[in-house]
């Protein structure tokens, strides 16, 4: 394994009835703070009022950007960023899933940043500054919760992308499984492709002697293929809720990938198609992920052939690597499609119109992924074989 540096200053604070501690995590920063959520669904379940009235605990000085969309829009961070300068924001409290969180996280940079806040996104500068913000978590998903990235779409270019910076992670995050039962069958789904596909990111790299590392990922994978078929069929249940959220958490929070670099090419391949078509994000990966392991299977054979023996139970007895790990890419498939993500890019209502458009989309920075660098025939072919 390479050498490397851990640190995550994000203070995880799990379990049921674990709300009432934004009254002591946030008056440590102010009295004036930013309540960031996304359509609503806080409001029917009950959760804005209990928040509210924890604020107010403190005599805090509340003002509220609702409305964050699916995949957050540069134009809502904006107008965040706009009430943070005008009205003098100490803190951001961010109440949602992962693209609540995303959208929050460029927010309080750029509201230490004068300049455009999509400079932050495309790299054009870099934020050295944030405003302090947490996180009440209500959807098992990105694993924003304990990490520094974002992923932001421009929906007037057409244009989505990742970025972090080491000042982005949240100060607090409060993950109550309790309010993750209301999450719809279809968002639980996506929710946990969006994990595995993180923990698939990790796992297929280059470096050698990572055996605690796998072991993790797989583990990882193990479990939510177990309990992903018990909570769809029970979605009130809180153990099954918990293991799931943790899992989330953990798939994206660094623990998983100390010491190499995992690929991340799905992710940009998805980002461009959910660019164009703004279709949920972990449809498009359950969409993508198998074809771009089809398509990558001869570059590390063993490395597909570990993934199917381990996680998805395939005998090698007789087989090469490279059968054994189209068998478990197939599994992996099957098991998808099992608990309801989509399989082809048509169960959207996407054709072969904007292939060409998306490849350039994901091709905006040139040949990109650790595991394999994909140039834009390698993208059109993953995209049509997803078609």
């Amino acid at each position: 394994m390479e050498n490397f540096t851990f640190t995550n200053p994000t203070k995880l604070i799990f379990g049921k009835g674990q709300l009432e501690q934004l009254k002591t995590e946030i008056p440590q920063y102010g009295n004036n703070v930013l309540l960031v959520y996304g359509g609503g669904s806080i409001k029917r379940t009950g959760l804005y009022e209990k928040v509210i009235a924890y604020l107010k605990e403190f005599d805090a000085k509340v003002f509220e950007l609702p409305g964050v969309e699916p995949n957050p829009r540069l134009t809502t961070a904006k107008k965040g960023i706009e009430i943070c300068k005008n009205e003098g924001v100490d803190f951001i409290l961010a109440v949602g899933g992962g693209s609540v969180i995303d959208c929050t996280k460029l927010i309080a940079a750029g509201s230490k940043y004068d300049g455009d806040a999509w400079d932050l996104v495309t790299k054009k500068a870099f934020a050295t500054e944030a405003l302090p913000f947490g996180t009440v978590l209500t959807l098992a998903a990105t694993g924003s919760e304990m990490n520094s990235g974002s992923v932001i779409t421009n929906w007037e270019t057409k244009e989505k992308y990742g970025w972090g910076s080491s000042v982005t992670f949240p100060t607090f995050s409060i993950l109550d499984p309790v309010y993750t039962y209301t999450v719809p069958k279809d968002q639980t789904i996506y929710g946990m492709v969006d994990m595995m596909s993180h923990a698939f990111e990790h796992y297929f790299h280059l470096e050698e002697n990572t055996p605690l590392q796998d072991r993790m990922v797989e583990s990882l994978l193990q479990t939510v293929i177990d309990t992903a078929p018990k909570l769809l069929n029970d979605l009130e249940n809180y153990e099954y809720r918990s293991t799931i959220l943790y899992c989330g958490t953990m798939a994206l929070n660094g623990m998983l990938s100390m010491g190499y670099r995992g690929d991340w090419a799905t992710h940009n391949l998805e980002h461009a198609v959910s660019a164009v078509y703004d279709i949920p994000h972990g449809g498009g990966l359950a969409i993508l992920f198998p074809n771009w392991m089809k398509h990558n299977l001869k570059v590390k054979p063993e490395r597909f052939q570990q993934m199917a023996v381990r996680v998805f139970g395939v005998d090698p007895q007789g087989k090469t690597a490279e059968e054994a790990g189209l068998e478990g890419i197939e599994k992996l498939r099957e098991f998808w499609m099992s608990i309801g993500a989509p399989s082809r890019l048509a169960d959207y209502k996407i054709d072969d119109s904007q292939l060409e458009l998306m490849a350039d989309k994901a091709m905006v920075n040139g040949e990109f992924g650790n595991f394999k660098k994909l140039n834009k025939e390698d993208v059109l072919a993953i995209y049509r074989a997803s078609l």
